[in-house]
């Protein structure tokens, strides 16, 4: 297939991208590149997959040097006639949107960008899937969708009309307007409610890579809440094997669905909502206490109170996917924290080497 990939220098999507391609689909890649944080991590994930710096600017579509059937193009979302102008081109099977301005935190000191990437750039993307018609939109909400929500499991059946920070209020939009115009245009669209991803190449601002930055460092950790807090943290190959699994199979109607009795996760429209976790939930002292005896090092704890916007626990109901996709997560946290710390070590030191050869 022909896979619009958004996000593709952001975590997910660079490895969502590497492994379409290894399963011989043509992949366009998409991404503004913001500075939300480390852009030089942003740029090694795309020079990973053979996107040469060098050639990246602004709307001008470069070609992977490692893999001829791999392309990527800086843009932004909210840049509707240039995203107009690549589905026009392009004539798209599948689009993965990945791409969102993220973080929980941040959505409290700068809500305009995120009303511009996550509300008017999911807006431009839908309508290019109206005017360009594609087989499959799958996106990216977010377990943050649940909010207040006490009930656990978290479940897709649930109401999420709560949320407690705007980064939530925008994915759950996203769920709403989705459904929009797949009863309105009959367009299939897929929505994910990812929780906790970690791993290689993963997010700066995330607590198991600042945790592990500031362990090494001999720096102190926040741990919110006094530490009584505990999240559903999914392994990336986890997520990953998912969405593969996602994207060949668009939704069609749900022929038991009724207006009296409204299931949010699907409807009449060809629409899904799935939660894709690891269905185990690890409370945070125990996720801390698992990194120090990796390192072999303690952290320095300063207890805090909990952030605003933050929930006290997450935990997924995977039973939609279970039953549709035979999805079934299988990677210990141990071992997924191991593959994140070695990778971690890896990159950094080849960082602290090549800025060392250019002074």
């Amino acid at each position: 297939m022909k896979i619009l990939v958004t996000g593709t220098a952001g975590f997910i999507g660079y490895h969502l991208v590497n492994r379409l391609l290894i399963e011989g689909h043509e992949v366009v890649g998409l991404d503004s590149i913001n500075n939300y944080y480390d852009v030089s991590l942003k740029i090694d994930r795309l020079e990973n997959a053979g996107i040469n710096r060098r050639f990246v600017a602004y709307k001008e579509m470069v070609t992977s040097e490692r893999h001829p059937n791999y392309r990527f193009i800086q843009v932004r979302l909210e840049d509707h006639q240039a995203l107009d102008k690549i589905f026009r081109q392009e004539e798209f099977d599948v689009v993965c949107h990945l791409a969102a301005q993220a973080g929980v935190r941040y959505s409290i000191k700068n809500p305009k960008a995120y009303i511009n990437s996550n509300i008017i750039g999911f807006s431009n993307l839908l309508e290019c899937c109206r005017n360009y018609p594609v087989k499959h939109l799958v996106y990216a909400s977010s377990s943050s969708v649940y909010g207040l929500n006490r009930k656990i499991p978290f479940s897709t059946e649930d109401n999420v009309d709560h949320p407690v920070s705007l980064y939530a209020a925008t994915k759950k939009s996203n769920e709403l307007m989705a459904h929009t115009y797949s009863h309105l245009f009959g367009i299939p669209t897929t929505g994910l409610r990812f929780f906790t991803v970690y791993g290689p190449w993963g997010r700066p601002d995330m607590a198991y890579f600042l945790f592990t930055n500031a362990i090494l460092n001999n720096k102190p950790i926040k741990v919110f809440n006094h530490g009584k807090m505990s999240r559903d943290f999914t392994y990336i190959d986890d997520i990953i094997n998912g969405i593969l699994n996602i994207i060949p199979t668009p939704p069609s109607s749900n022929n038991q669905w009724t207006g009296e009795h409204p299931d949010p996760s699907s409807s009449s429209a060809p629409y899904r909502i799935y939660n894709i976790g690891n269905n185990q939930p690890t409370k945070l002292l125990d996720f801390i206490s698992t990194i120090e005896d990796i390192l072999g090092k303690e952290a320095q704890k300063e207890m805090m109170p909990m952030q605003p916007g933050d929930v006290e626990s997450t935990y997924a109901d995977v039973g939609g996917l279970r039953n549709n996709f035979n999805y079934h997560p299988n990677t210990p946290l141990r071992k997924g924290l191991e593959a994140f710390i070695d990778w971690y070590l890896k990159y950094y030191e080849r960082r602290v080497s090549f800025q060392k050869s250019i002074l």
